[in-house]
């Protein structure tokens, strides 16, 4: 491993356990009353606090807000907004930060109160479960296709919209770099994964139809077509040689 790479994956690990802190402190925060706009502003706390950028406000300056926060039917790329959120809402938290000159991005769905339907609660644990079925085996040689297939058969099985407008990404010096990563399609297909290579793999999911389309009020919120209840999970994945490793998870 050369000393670039090493300097790269220590970057990233350190990265990925600020960025897992700085969601979970959120998720803590996200209860009924709370604003999204108060919620932004813990983001860019949390940003000052660990002495790492937000990467929307820096790579995505006309978003303006260092974190997505999706409602409803909003898949991706919401908002904040001054509304209160609700108990039994659905919500959405997607954020990417810069440590050291290198990105990480995560990205989470939760009900407001932990109450909800039977059907959203399906679509937020089978929405998780899809990400943990499509990286189980991968490794350094596999093929990106490994994991979409993975993923696409999975949420099939359970019934659910797999949304194809959107997918996962590399992640590197910037927020978004090769290889595509789709949540569908041939596992023969897609580029060969190589040791060191750290992807972002993100289920986005939906309770009915596939199709999207963007909020025209604000210009950057993507919406389920069909007003369908979505879900979105995403964590930073680092490349091994015979596995992966989660960068972003969770503690």
């Amino acid at each position: 491993m050369t000393s670039k790479l090493l300097q790269k994956i220590t970057a990233q690990r350190e990265g990925g356990k600020i960025l897992a802190s700085i969601l979970q402190e959120i998720k803590a925060q996200a209860v009924a009353g709370t604003t999204g706009l108060e919620l932004d502003a813990l983001a860019r706390d949390l940003c000052k606090q660990h002495s790492v950028e937000a990467t929307y406000l820096k790579e995505a300056k006309s978003f303006g807000y260092a974190i997505c926060i999706s409602k409803d039917d909003v898949l991706i790329h919401g908002v904040p907004n001054d509304e209160p959120l609700q108990n039994g809402e659905k919500i959405s938290f997607d954020m990417t930060i810069n440590h050291r000159g290198w990105c990480v991005d995560s990205a989470f769905t939760m009900i407001v109160g932990g109450r909800g339907s039977a059907a959203l609660k399906h679509l937020i644990e089978a929405t998780e479960q899809s990400f943990y079925h499509g990286i189980k085996g991968v490794k350094a040689g596999s093929r990106v296709g490994e994991i979409s297939s993975r993923i696409e058969q999975f949420l099939c099985s359970k019934k659910l919209g797999v949304i194809k407008d959107y997918i996962g990404h590399g992640i590197g010096r910037s927020m978004h770099e090769t290889p595509e990563v789709p949540n569908f399609g041939s596992a023969k297909s897609g580029a060969v994964l190589k040791a060191g290579q750290t992807i972002c793999v993100e289920p986005m999911v939906s309770l009915g139809g596939i199709k999207t389309k963007i909020d025209k009020a604000d210009g950057w919120s993507v919406l389920v077509a069909d007003g369908s209840l979505c879900a979105h999970y995403e964590h930073t994945v680092l490349i091994l040689g015979d596995s992966v490793e989660i960068l972003t998870a969770w503690q």
